[in-house]
């Protein structure tokens, strides 16, 4: 009897860990209260300034991390999509898609530096290479990349891709990986050369969305918009393994201290996915959001998930906001 009892206190004492083991421990625990109503895009985290800036309409809402409020708007922008930050020259870049354009601002005072015309149509996905200290548009109309000096804010070249690019990332090492989304392929190039170095195929991953890497290993997490992660072998361009998420992905992120990647996905959830090895990956969570929020961005010192779109308010309205997941339990 003695032995019963002990087994059913082992397992009673247990149970919480053997619950969240198989979760990532991530749990909406708020939300930001922006208002308004009016098309989102991509949502970034500068993390030295501890600044979230939020895409919406023909302005980026910018939230201080500390205090979750709104502490200042860059407005006056036409078809905007996201923003990058260059934080040793004080810069932040905004990719306009309607006016074929970037707008250059300051990082402290959020005043208006320049402006200038990519070299192509549409400038979608933005991102910043530290390698090169040069800042990218994805320009998804005339599949093509311009690259922009981030020190001299001049357009410094252009790369003429094999397929239509949505989101891009660096390893900060002299490569850069672009999802080709007509294409369900990956395409790799030198930042500083604008040279191609190879193409790769990540099928049965069809329209590769969000794009997220694991720099220390090189492993790339492609979002699919057949509900489908592809995980490639940058190194190599060899597919390693697919693993499923939820529909209308838009972005991706991948968090390099909990060795977790995320799947915004605009049917209403966030997918989690465990990476334990370079070579071993599992689903270990689907977090109910609500419909619309396929974009995302990632705090990566308190590991925080803010994900920008539409709240249902309390009388049944919407208005434009952000919901808050915090990584609450430890996941193994």
């Amino acid at each position: 009897m003695k032995k019963l009892f002990l087994y059913l206190f082992m397992v009673i004492s247990l149970s919480p860990v053997i619950l969240y083991s198989q979760t990532s421990g991530y749990k909406i625990t708020g939300k930001i209260d922006i208002g308004g109503i009016g098309w989102w895009d991509y949502a970034s985290v500068d993390a030295p300034m501890q600044m979230l800036y939020i895409s919406h309409a023909d302005r980026i809402h910018v939230i201080d991390l500390k205090t979750n409020k709104v502490v200042g708007e860059i407005d006056g922008l036409r078809g905007v999509h996201g923003a990058v930050f260059a934080d040793v020259m004080g810069k932040g870049f905004i990719s306009n898609g309607s006016s074929d354009a970037v707008e250059i601002f300051n990082l402290k005072t959020l005043k208006k530096i320049t402006e200038m015309h990519v070299t192509g149509k549409d400038p979608d996905a933005i991102v910043y290479d530290s390698f090169s200290e040069r800042v990218f548009t994805m320009n998804g109309r005339s599949s093509n990349v311009t690259a922009i000096d981030a020190k001299t804010d001049k357009v410094v070249g252009n790369l003429k891709l094999d397929g239509r690019p949505e989101f891009a990332v660096s390893n900060n090492k002299g490569l850069m990986f672009v999802n080709l989304e007509d294409k369900s392929e990956i395409e790799e190039f030198n930042p500083k050369t604008l040279k191609k170095v190879k193409t790769y195929s990540i099928a049965p991953g069809h329209g590769p969305s969000g794009l997220a890497i694991d720099t220390k290993n090189e492993i790339l997490f492609s979002g699919c918009r057949n509900k489908m992660m592809a995980i490639s072998n940058g190194k190599t361009g060899k597919l390693i393994t697919t693993l499923p998420i939820g529909g209308h992905v838009d972005a991706c992120r991948y968090d390099p201290e909990t060795h977790l990647v995320f799947s915004s996905n605009g049917e209403g959830n966030l997918t989690v996915i465990k990476e334990i090895s370079p070579k071993k990956f599992k689903v270990v969570d689907n977090i109910t959001t609500e419909k619309g929020f396929r974009t995302m961005a990632l705090d990566p010192e308190t590991h925080n998930i803010y994900l920008p779109g539409m709240l249902k308010g309390k009388n049944g309205n919407r208005s434009f906001g952000v919901l808050i997941l915090e990584k609450k339990y430890v996941s193994f």
